[in-house]
């Protein structure tokens, strides 16, 4: 279950490791979880604030920002970066999109998600199929941010007054990248002409690096607190660089204490052998996929984490669970115990296809799994659900663990740093922030997101999903009126 055994299915994102493409995108405005075939909606990659049309292409203005239109106030703003040779992997200019907060002292930087590509051939496809993950050429001039992200306090109450930076993932390389530039010749989108794979460039952790020192002028020194976040490999960002940029920001003069925000990016390692007949780009293992993508990308993981393991194990920092103890500046995991992105890289896709009793008991091992992997996370939400990523969803405040959302958990641990300064050793009562969910069941949490079919857009319970992807529930043991009575016990007692 890895991280980047994603690597290889989502790498070529839509999904190509011996299934259907799934190719609709599923709207992050909903509570609902469709279930269906497989040629349904995937998206660790775009699970980030969903993408408005795009309004043409983007005219630049002073300082490299997006002319043109005027932005809403709530809308964040389109900025290319000041340093022209960190670019995306097509060679067009790297950016990010800001919505300053004036007066404010707290920032949120954004990392998107999207996976990525470790070769030619995956990066190629990945190039033909998900441009926007490779290239700024159809970037909006603004988008608006949903979630954590928004400007809206009944949608945002604890955040909503930060200065917002949303940085848009056209890297492909889990933000870890430092390689060389691109060739001079730049990609034309459907221009069929064989390319080596120095036409691609990596620089997603430079790309970071550069958007911190262009956001100097708008303020970032006087910052208190600068929280990176990320969902999705975005996440797994997070983890790769706060620690580099905590640095960078305490050698520019501030003093803000940088924090990290970890949606959907603490990945295990998966246990899926080489599937057979399957091309040898989409089948290499997730260990392989990442060691042939560290070198592709020149990519860098966190100094400590390096000297942890010997060279050619540097892969191993990709994974949270063998990363965390190593890093200095706080951390908040957020992870769906069920994470549907997980199940995928097992070619598990639940709705979508028959299930073997094999996968089933993989499927409940997974949530022990997870939970055993965290034991040792200070701040943690982890809700026994199916999903992918959480903090970007506009309805993310409807989800609880032990009766506390998210929103309340993270106010929760930002006023723990706050009591801390006050040379307080005591957590706040009643104000919680490490909360797993006890349950044992995939959505026994009562607020997981609802399973919906999409034949019927009726929704279903886990037992009626499990059926009607063929499992016998007498076989297993599972009686739906006894295990749907025991589902609500133990909902209301863990979730």
């Amino acid at each position: 279950m890895k991280l980047l055994g994603h690597v290889a299915y989502l790498l070529l994102l839509g999904g190509i490791c011996c299934q259907n493409n799934r190719n609709v995108k599923p709207s992050s405005k909903t509570t609902k979880k469709v279930l269906g075939n497989q040629n349904q909606g995937t998206d660790a990659v775009q699970s980030a604030p969903e993408e408005e049309p795009h309004p043409g292409p983007v005219v630049l203005g002073k300082d490299g920002n997006s002319g043109g239109r005027s932005a809403a106030t709530d809308d964040m703003k389109l900025f290319f970066l000041k340093n022209a040779q960190v670019t995306c992997n097509d060679g067009t200019a790297a950016g990010f999109y800001l919505k300053e907060f004036k007066g404010s002292k707290r920032w949120l930087i954004f990392l998107e998600g999207g996976w990525c590509c470790f070769n030619k051939e995956s990066c190629d496809t990945r190039y033909k199929n998900i441009p926007r993950l490779m290239s700024s050429s159809d970037w909006p001039q603004t988008r608006k941010g949903s979630g954590i992200l928004s400007a809206q306090t009944e949608e945002n109450p604890h955040w909503y007054n930060a200065n917002i930076v949303f940085i848009p993932y056209c890297s492909s390389d889990v933000w870890s990248g430092t390689g060389p530039a691109a060739t001079k010749e730049k990609r034309v989108q459907g221009k069929e002409k064989e390319k080596d794979k120095d036409d691609y460039t990596f620089m997603g952790s430079l790309i970071i690096r550069e958007v911190i020192k262009d956001l100097v002028p708008k303020g970032i020194k006087l910052a208190k607190v600068v929280m990176l976040a990320g969902t999705s490999a975005g996440g797994t960002g997070v983890l790769l660089n706060i620690e580099r940029v905590s640095s960078q920001l305490e050698q520019l003069g501030a003093e803000a204490q940088v924090r990290g925000l970890v949606d959907s990016g603490w990945f295990l390692e998966s246990k899926q052998q080489k599937v057979p007949n399957c091309p040898d780009n989409v089948s290499f293992s997730p260990v392989d996929s990442i060691k042939r993508g560290l070198k592709l990308w020149n990519g860098v993981v966190p100094d400590k984490c390096q000297q942890q393991y010997k060279k050619g194990e540097e892969w191993q920092c990709f994974f949270g669970h063998k990363l965390y103890t190593s890093l200095t500046a706080p951390l908040f995991v957020v992870q769906w115990l069920f994470d549907e992105e997980q199940l995928r890289v097992e070619n598990i896709y639940l709705g979508g296809q028959t299930l073997s009793e094999q996968q089933w008991t993989y499927i409940q091992n997974l949530g022990k799994e997870l939970k055993n992997s965290l034991k040792d996370v200070t701040a943690v939400f982890a809700p026994s659900c199916l999903s992918h990523t959480l903090i970007t969803k506009s309805n993310w405040m409807t989800f609880q663990v032990k009766g506390t959302s998210l929103p309340r958990a993270l106010q929760c641990w930002d006023k723990s740093f706050q009591e801390a300064n006050r040379n307080s050793k005591t957590q706040l009562k009643g104000c919680p922030f490490n909360l797993i969910d006890t349950c044992q069941w995939p959505q026994c949490n009562p607020t997981c997101p609802a399973l919906v079919d999409q034949a019927t857009q009726q929704e279903l319970t886990l037992l009626q999903m499990l059926v009607g992807m063929g499992l016998d529930l007498q076989k297993l043991g599972l009686e739906p009126q006894r295990d749907g009575s025991s589902l609500t016990s133990m909902a209301s007692n863990g979730g």
